[in-house]
């Protein structure tokens, strides 16, 4: 939109809007609806649809206003996108870390068809976490595996990211995972943390949501009727203002409103549980003032709630820490699910049978998920200085039990590899050429790879010794 459409000197404004240039009857007759003013000045009656057109009204305000066409605005927000993609890309290329992706897919409820988003995350110079959203783009059916590492591969050479990926995070399923596949045969994988081995990240998030999802299907009919009170106390306007009016009989705030749960996000029965058993004798009460409320829980289906509720505390909360955008999440990722999975266990051990049942269901998915994203988290607690190795110490044990040394070594190895590869990569980076030189750095390739008992032991010494100074 050019200055020269939209803007005139002012005095040329004030002269055309003096009382002699604007006809006030044809801009109330033409563009105005009649309308009727009440007693009230707040209340406004109009006999018909108001119908003004908009170029009419912007004409009867502004007769020198002259409309903008829909190509002139088009071009406008393409050149502000561009504008703005152009300076996205030399943030990018300027950065010197490695560049995270996110990508998820969404599909329109009014048009019906499918977009990926697709999302950078990256460590800037300031040691801040920023993102920027690289393509929302239309992806047409069918949204094979195929079709998605194609949109996908093509934006990332397109913004030039194909070079410098560390991870790429998707949601669970069979799609997504022949996706990757596809997608590691079109990268070059000297360009990816060794090889691509950490390419594939899945989402923590989504893994707990389909973990505890399937707990939930164990115990939906213990829930039920909790469930089908909530629907019914919340379905009209009336029953509602009834529960309210219930709520001030028993002494009990409405502090909270009822919600109702959905079946894709299972924090929503989370909430919807915590909130409902606040009002446990407010539902009493409307039993016996409504006939047609039947689904009235009983005592023990109460107690079900409750013990469900603080079971699933500790993942609700988790969830809320995974989803945090202003802080790494690495690092705490692994205690946190460490903690579920004890948790899980001990659950198993409980008398009720719908708790056994639903931490069994769900340390079955847990357990699948697990050997996929453990090695690859407990990295991120070595590089923590408050854990280090340390932290492995002390869960590993708890969840392997006599094969908790092999799984702290698989850690180890798979952690000095990377080391190994940075380093390769800086000295490259450096032009160093000497051949004695390359030849040490393959001796240490070799050296650090293997099983090292004397450093162990070294461990356990200096370990000894600090306790011998306390």
């Amino acid at each position: 939109m050019s200055f020269e459409q939209t803007f005139t000197p002012m005095e040329v404004v004030q002269e055309n809007l003096a009382p002699s240039n604007v006809d006030e009857s044809n801009v109330v007759a033409s563009n105005v609806p009649n309308v009727e003013i009440n007693s009230t000045p707040n209340e406004i009656e109009s006999p018909v649809p108001c119908e003004i057109e908009t170029e009419e009204f912007c004409a009867s305000m502004q007769p020198l206003f002259k409309p903008v066409s829909r190509n002139t605005i088009k071009n406008d927000i393409m050149k502000i996108y561009n504008a703005e993609k152009e300076n996205t890309m030399k943030l990018l290329s300027k950065n010197q870390s490695r560049i995270a992706i996110t990508t998820d897919m969404w599909t329109s409820s009014n048009q019906n068809k499918g977009y990926m988003t697709i999302t950078a995350h990256f460590i800037d110079d300031l040691w801040t976490l920023p993102s920027r959203l690289v393509r929302f783009i239309y992806v047409p059916a069918p949204h094979t595996s195929k079709t998605l590492a194609d949109t996908l591969v093509q934006c990332l050479i397109e913004w030039n990211l194909d070079t410098k990926l560390s991870t790429l995070t998707v949601d669970n399923c069979s799609t997504n995972d022949a996706m990757i596949e596809r997608i590691l045969k079109k990268i070059t994988p000297r360009s990816l943390i060794l090889g691509g081995q950490l390419f594939h990240m899945r989402c923590s998030a989504h893994i707990l949501n389909l973990i505890v999802k399937d707990g939930l299907s164990i115990i939906s009919g213990a829930i039920a009727n909790i469930r089908e009170s909530v629907v019914y106390w919340t379905a009209t306007p009336k029953r509602e203002e009834k529960f309210i009016e219930t709520c001030g009989q028993v002494n009990i705030s409405y502090d909270k409103k009822l919600v109702q749960d959905c079946k894709t996000r299972w924090n929503s029965t989370f909430l919807m549980l915590n909130v409902a058993m606040q009002y446990k004798d407010v539902f009493a009460r409307c039993a016996m003032r409504d006939s047609q409320y039947k689904t009235l829980p009983s005592e023990n289906e109460w107690m079900k709630a409750k013990d469900i509720c603080e079971k699933l505390d500790v993942f609700y909360d988790d969830t809320q820490l995974f989803s945090g955008t202003k802080y790494p999440t690495a690092n705490v990722y692994f205690p946190k699910v460490c903690e579920m999975k004890l948790a899980l266990v001990n659950w198993l051990g409980s008398t009720d049978s719908v708790i056994r049942n639903m931490a069994s269901s769900m340390l079955s998915k847990f357990d699948k998920y697990w050997k996929a994203v453990n090695g690859v988290m407990a990295i991120g607690i070595v590089l923590d200085p408050r854990y280090k190795v340390a932290l492995l110490d002390y869960f590993f044990p708890l969840i392997y039990g006599d094969e908790a040394e092999d799984e702290i070594e698989k850690v180890k190895s798979f952690f000095q590899k990377m080391i190994i590869e940075y380093d390769l990569k800086i000295k490259e980076k450096e032009n160093v050429s000497s051949s004695s030189n390359h030849t040490q750095t393959a001796f240490d390739a070799i050296v650090v790879g293997k099983k090292e008992t004397w450093r162990t032991n070294f461990a356990k010494h200096v370990i000894a010794k600090k306790k011998c100074h306390i």
